[in-house]
């Protein structure tokens, strides 16, 4: 079960930085760890960086480098007006990683929601560049699987985020109460996501173009799709080893590791238990033990989060 707030890691030390990857783009990231071997950690929506706050230091003590950016829009990051196609967002980590911070080795590319969107682009299109693929619970544009869940009632925000200027309109002054109902309907544990955690999500969407921009990642999936499907017809599915990591109690969970052998051809599946959406914040225990159980650290992924390769 998800672990109480009495034996949660603590708040990781980690070090923030700002990097200017184009102009009028700058990203916000922090990194933690000396290792040789660099994870990469991508959130999702409506979230930020800290949405790993309870994994970076087991992954730390594991030997790892944890780079965890704020992508175009999100946190500190700056929120231009177009670019958040996964194929434009994933380009502004490839220069993050490889201009500002000088890292020319393969990483761990791990994300969650449009995280895994976005880590999957990466993936694609940096070929060499990418060790391992973590997916984390959310349905791929441009995939069987994305398109039978789109039309699931239990994603209704997939057409209300698309609606440009209304969602905006509806949502403006009320995003306390938007981000309230859209983490309590994708909870297995509402104590999982604290008093702390959900105020720092909320100052962060609060901010002016904050949704906007939150919204604008959803309004690309179309785009998304397309760019999925032609990179699957020019490069042929993904050959670097692929955990794919659905939550027990998640509308999406059950399907992730079908969904990544659509793509890719060397998949393990993982579902951890005692989670929905929020895997990483719900368990991270166990999400991190399979994590590094999948990389080649530490002891075996606890009992209710079975691996299969495919």
């Amino acid at each position: 079960m998800p672990s109480s707030h009495r034996d949660r890691p603590a708040p990781p030390t980690v070090t923030h930085g700002m990097a200017d990857v184009e102009p009028g783009l700058r990203l916000h990231y922090v990194s933690a760890g000396q290792g040789d071997r660099v994870i990469v950690l991508l959130h999702g929506f409506p979230q930020t960086w800290w949405e790993w706050h309870r994994v970076i230091t087991p992954l730390t003590e594991a030997g790892f480098r944890v780079i965890a950016p704020d992508y175009r829009g999100a946190g500190h990051s700056f929120r231009p007006a177009g670019g958040y196609d996964k194929w434009t967002v994933a380009r502004d980590i490839h220069r993050l990683l490889h201009e500002h911070l000088g890292l020319h080795r393969p990483v761990v590319m791990a994300g969650h929601d449009i995280g895994l969107m976005v880590a999957y682009a990466y993936a694609q299109q940096f070929r060499d560049d990418v060790s391992h693929l973590v997916a984390v619970d959310a349905p791929l544009p441009g995939t069987e699987v994305f398109d039978r869940l789109r039309s699931d009632p239990r994603v209704w925000h997939f057409a209300f985020h698309g609606a440009r200027d209304v969602a905006e309109m509806l949502v403006a002054g009320r995003e306390r109460q938007y981000l309230q109902a859209f983490f309590a309907v994708r909870n297995s544990d509402p104590s999982a996501i604290t008093d702390s955690d959900f105020e720092t999500y909320v100052a962060a969407y609060s901010a002016p173009g904050a949704m906007r921009a939150g919204f604008e990642l959803y309004r690309a999936f179309d785009q998304d799709a397309a760019d999925n499907r032609a990179a699957l017809a020019r490069n042929g599915r993904l050959t670097v080893p692929v955990l794919a990591v659905g939550g027990a109690m998640s509308t999406s969970g059950a399907l992730i590791g079908e969904m990544m052998r659509e793509v890719a051809d060397r998949v393990t599946g993982c579902v951890v238990p005692g989670t929905a959406h929020w895997v990483a914040e719900e368990n991270p225990q166990a999400f991190t033990a399979a994590l590094l159980e999948f990389l080649g650290h530490g002891a075996p992924a606890p009992v209710g989060a079975p691996a299969s390769e495919g």
